[in-house]
């Protein structure tokens, strides 16, 4: 601990309570230590604690088998039934054992129903000792396991979902080693309560006597002499049980598993074509997402900004909410009615959904069918050789990204889903990997659905585009198209498609682009008066230092916002007389201050134009994409 810890007063508190709980214990190691008569051969006294062992391991067996269940059903859902369930449980912490004692009394004992059943020998057996200590140990197990389960990460459920396992296989082979740790926990506080409980035990079950009743009875018959040989065992038994927990522990922690040679590499047969087709609709609280689409290419990227339900229209295609949302096709195979399990699908949600216990060779052979020639396949493509022993933690963002395709991928799956595969991961990384993409694309025809916020990524893996706000289709369309010919202001700026401005057609070759602005431009066949869009690219906009006026529309009168160096390049934002923004190459305005004047000019030609109800931010998707 350093100096700045020292002068804190918070060890020193903490220090307080240490010394508290550990000086009646060192002061009876003293007393063991020193004395003769220690009774260690009293009669009576091993029976005892014979007793207190089997029924607190009974106890904690039986409390495990049913707590570890109903912890994760306490966790996993909501509603009253399950707040009653909660409290319930939480009743034996808040009576005083001897009070619990009590309530089993009217279940269990000789005089009523179950215990006539049993011949009144429910208070009389090792039976009543393991009901007396399970009733009082119990919450313990299920209050830490619940929280175990509750802390789960709900990706990791999604992922084994996808990769085709059950409800049962779910709980048993990710929930359960997921929420390990805490499990452990609960079990040996619920083993070290039940051991050493009394209250209960005493009013339910006073013979056979367990190791507390025992001790009682020696404290109020000869005093503290000989209580020391049964407090001495209690103290071993629970120091012995903390340690093997936490050896349990530190082994699962250390614990590798040989992969052993790896198969040969086998390339995987290509998929069938399968251009998603859907028409879902679903509503979160107060958000409704609607959305259709009808696919014409293989790649298709899902673009919108934070909370636009990118993430939840990838869920309906992949069947994590069920069949509710509406129709959806993989190819000419309608899927909603099919569970998620069961839809031959890859998954690749935000967080990558890596199993925390499994190596890197267990994650991709994860997978309900998963081919090992396929895996090893994949693991080699995507340059994962050599880590194949790994844990997810042992693992660079990177290496976790590539692992999770490769699980998704190793069982040759009919579609792709990414949900923002990318995003977190620092630059240099997500440009590699948005090549390894593009490379796997390439090589595998496989219907691919990517969501990303990111303009130049949806660009880059995909041939068809949603951009997406609010839960509705902003615009739809080839990436070409939409790229090149955005709605609506708004889209192209999710677009990151630059220099867009509504416009009204003024005649003569012209456009009205605000109060006192004209600017050149072919508009066909439009009418005056037209709404349009309008775009120049930053390449095809000069600027330079001037103050003389705008002249017949050619050059522009403006004022310079910002000047930005961007590295390779100098990047100039221009404000027009009527507030429009432009950007434009800044080179050759070194040494000009922000808010000087100067004069913008458009390259012949340049300016491309659009009919557009610019009023339209949003749209509603296409109806009846898949109505047969």
């Amino acid at each position: 601990m350093g100096r700045g810890g020292l002068r804190s007063p918070l060890p020193w508190l903490g220090a307080l309570l240490v010394v508290y709980l550990g000086a009646p214990i060192v002061y009876f190691l003293v007393r063991l230590a020193t004395t003769h008569a220690r009774g260690f051969h009293t009669a009576g006294l091993f029976p005892a604690f014979w007793v207190s062992l089997q029924g607190a391991t009974i106890a904690t067996a039986a409390v495990t088998a049913l707590g570890v269940p109903l912890a994760y059903v306490l966790a996993r859902h909501r509603g009253p039934v399950v707040a009653v369930v909660g409290t319930l449980v939480m009743v034996p912490l808040a009576v005083p054992p001897v009070m619990s004692g009590i309530l089993l009394v009217y279940v269990i004992g000789p005089y009523t129903p179950i215990g006539s059943f049993f011949g009144g020998h429910l208070s009389t057996s090792l039976v009543g000792v393991v009901l007396a200590q399970s009733f009082v140990s119990a919450p313990f197990l299920v209050v830490t396991t619940r929280a175990a389960f509750g802390a789960v990460d709900p990706t990791l459920r999604d992922t084994a979902a996808t990769l085709g396992h059950g409800t049962l296989a779910r709980f048993f082979r990710v929930e359960v080693p997921a929420a390990a740790p805490g499990i452990r926990a609960g079990m040996v506080l619920c083993w070290l309560r039940a051991f050493g409980e009394y209250g209960a035990t005493v009013v339910v079950a006073y013979h056979p006597s367990s190791l507390n009743v025992y001790t009682y009875i020696q404290f109020a018959s000869s005093g503290l002499p000989g209580t020391i040989a049964p407090t001495a065992l209690a103290l071993g038994i629970a120091a012995v049980a903390v340690a093997v927990s936490r050896l349990v522990v530190v082994r699962h922690r250390r614990r590798r598993r040989e992969t052993g040679a790896l198969p040969v590499p086998t390339r995987p047969d290509p998929p069938v074509a399968a251009p998603l087709r859907f028409d879902v609709g679903l509503r979160l609280g107060e958000f409704h997402l609607s959305v259709a689409h009808d696919a014409r290419a293989l790649r298709l990227a899902v673009l919108g900004p934070s909370g636009s339900g990118k993430s939840a229209l990838l869920r309906c295609l992949a069947g994590l909410y069920g069949a509710g949302p509406g129709p959806v096709a993989y190819g000419a195979r309608r899927v909603e009615a099919i569970p998620v399990e069961r839809r031959r699908i890859g998954y690749v949600g935000q967080g990558f959904g890596l199993f925390p216990h499994l190596s890197v060779w267990e994650q991709v052979l994860f997978a309900r069918g998963a081919d090992p020639r396929i895996a090893a396949y994949w693991l080699e493509a995507l340059h994962l050789g050599g880590l194949e022993r790994r844990l997810p933690s042992e693992l660079s963002g990177g290496q976790r990204q590539r692992v999770a395709l490769a699980q998704a991928l190793a069982r040759s799956p009919d579609v792709l889903l990414l949900d923002e595969p990318l995003s977190a991961l620092d630059v240099p990384v997500r440009l590699e990997l948005r090549r390894e993409l593009r490379r796997l694309q390439r090589e595998v025809a496989i219907s691919t659905v990517l969501v990303t916020h990111d303009p130049e990524e949806a660009a880059l893996l995909a041939d068809e585009v949603i951009v997406m706000v609010g839960g509705r289709v902003l615009q739809q369309g080839t990436t070409v198209d939409v790229y090149d010919r955005p709605r609506s202001a708004l889209a192209a700026e999710l677009l990151g498609v630059r220099n867009v401005a509504p416009a009204t057609v003024a005649g003569d070759g012209r456009l009205q682009c605000g109060e006192g602005v004209l600017l050149r431009a072919e508009t066909g066949a439009l009418a005056p008066g037209t709404r349009v869009l309008w775009r120049v690219r930053p390449t095809d906009v000069s600027v330079s230092a001037g103050k003389e006026p705008a002249q017949d529309g050619e050059v522009l009168r403006a004022r310079l916002e910002d000047l930005s160096w961007l590295g390779g390049r100098v990047e100039a934002r221009v404000a027009l007389a009527s507030g429009l923004v432009l950007e434009a190459d800044g080179g050759g305005l070194d040494g000009l201050e922000v808010g000087s004047p100067v004069q913008v000019a458009v390259a012949p030609g340049a300016v491309r134009v659009w009919e557009v109800d610019v009023d339209q931010d949003t749209a509603r998707p296409p109806a009846g994409v898949l109505t047969g």
